[in-house]
């Protein structure tokens, strides 16, 4: 399993795999030096985890490691496409997966149009980030006009405008764990109240989440079109079903376990074993 930060979730799969009796080596990614022209697969063993959160290092160590033949879950084109929010888009829509309306554009002036053309409040999202951070609700023109101002005084990759649809839901999203072809626990993430916001990380709370049929067939059909293996599914309720607005690589899971009773760390290293045969 190859990390760069040791997250309560990277503790569990370890010992999860060490309660299985599974030989599972942890690498830091920061720590790991390759010489592209040299064989380094038997440091990697069978298979590798990748579980690092930063998206750039995963994609490049993922990269150099499939080169040399090494499978690795997530593969390079599941994470390429799940860690950027507009090739997720694509790649729903082109499935004809229900997912919210989206503009994209590359100056203040054209993602204006796009905000009026969604009405506000529509929300801006950075096209690759995690944990909620730079998404912003735009509540009229002089907020929307402040915020686009801001953003292009920013690193380049914030001036890439990714706009979508405000969606009525209730307070709340749902967040699927996907691994392989069966959907094994789901939450509800519950905004605190007067925060539209559903990430665990700005308090929002986990709730167990019923997994229908509905709720199946659309994530599995999501982590399908990425390429699938061990992945988040997130889904908004809103007023003529599911939509699904974002697939997670690295997908986080410490606050599902608890709140389903599902032993999500096992799956991992049952489907890994299974992976590497």
């Amino acid at each position: 399993m190859v990390y760069d930060y040791i997250r309560w979730e990277e503790k569990a799969i370890a010992n999860a795999a060490k309660k299985r009796g599974v030989e599972l080596k942890l690498l830091d990614a920061k720590d790991i030096l390759l010489l592209l022209d040299d064989d380094y697969t038997k440091a990697f063993g069978d298979i590798v985890l990748q579980r690092c959160i930063s998206y750039f290092r995963s994609l490049h160590l993922t990269a150099a490691l499939e080169a040399k033949g090494i499978s690795v879950v997530n593969p390079f084109d599941v994470a390429l496409t799940t860690g950027n929010k507009l090739l997720t888009s694509l790649a729903l829509l082109k499935a004809g997966i229900p997912t919210p309306r989206t503009a994209l554009s590359f100056n203040p002036k054209g993602a204006l149009k796009s905000v009026e053309n969604f009405g506000y409040p529509s929300i801006l999202k950075p096209t690759i980030g995690s944990w909620g951070r730079l998404v912003a609700p735009l509540k009229d023109k002089d907020s929307a006009e402040a915020i686009f101002e801001d953003r292009e005084h920013m690193f380049p990759l914030y001036q890439v405008y990714y706009i979508q649809e405000y969606v009525e839901r209730p307070p709340r999203d749902i967040r699927s764990i996907v691994i392989g072809d069966e959907v094994v626990a789901a939450i509800y993430r519950v905004s605190p109240s007067g925060n539209w916001k559903t990430n665990i990380a700005l308090g929002a709370k986990a709730v167990n989440c019923p997994i229908t049929k509905e709720l199946e067939d659309i994530c599995i059909k999501a982590s399908k079109i990425v390429g699938g293996g061990i992945l988040g599914v997130d889904c908004m309720e809103g007023p003529d079903g599911l939509l699904v607005h974002e697939i997670n690589n690295t997908t986080e899971f410490k606050n599902t376990v608890p709140s389903t009773g599902v032993d999500i760390p096992s799956l991992i290293i049952d489907y890994l074993k299974k992976s590497s045969r």
